[in-house]
Formats: C-alpha cells, sequence, structure tokens
C-alpha cells in the first residue's frame, strides 16, 4: 500500500496575477489571433526574417504557395504590383508556420 502525506499550504497570490489551468491559457493564446490580419512587417516581427527571406524560403515556394495564395482559397494575399501590400490571415498564418516547421527551417 503506498503511504501518503497531505500537506495544506496557503501560498498568498499577488493581485495582479490569477491561476488558470494550461488548457485555458493555450485557448487564451490561441484566441488572441482570430480576426487579426497582419501585414509583411507583423510576419517579420514574427519569424526574425526579412522579407526577402520569407519569401524566397515559404512565400514563393510553389508547393507553399500552392497552400498559401487567397486565389487557391489560402489565406495569404499575394500583392497585385508594387505598393500593393501582402495580406496574412494570423491564425492560419501561424499555424502554417508551426504545421510546416521542420519542411521551412530545414534549409
Amino acid at each position: 500500500m503506498q503511504q501518503q502525506l497531505n500537506v495544506q499550504l496557503n501560498i498568498p497570490i499577488p493581485e495582479d496575477k490569477v491561476l488558470i489551468s494550461k488548457v485555458e491559457l493555450e485557448e487564451l493564446q490561441k484566441n488572441k489571433l482570430v480576426g487579426v490580419s497582419w501585414t509583411m512587417k507583423d510576419l517579420e516581427e514574427k519569424t526574425k526574417r526579412k522579407k526577402e527571406w520569407l519569401q524566397e524560403n515559404i512565400l514563393y515556394v510553389p508547393r507553399f504557395k500552392q497552400k498559401l495564395d487567397t486565389n487557391n482559397g489560402g489565406f495569404v494575399y499575394y500583392p497585385k504590383g508594387k505598393g500593393s501590400p501582402w495580406a496574412f490571415q494570423a491564425t492560419k498564418m501561424a499555424q502554417f508556420l508551426d504545421d510546416n516547421f521542420h519542411l521551412i527551417w530545414r534549409g
């Protein structure tokens, strides 16, 4: 029979802090991107990579572009000309980066 020790601890929680479950935290983090779109600058900040690297290694790679391009039902708006902005659906782009990390960063 396993022995058990029950101890009651009172640990003060600072007024500016709350305790939530790990599942709730993950859900909150996921939901903060819902309805948000990123610019190219946002994507550069999130990935810590420059526009040229992102274009060469992700955005214009044919196997990725097929999935990403809004013209194919994707979640990345590719500029139509000089001065036209990029647009990325934040939730889906973040998920794409997570799902394809091994393909993108292996070189």
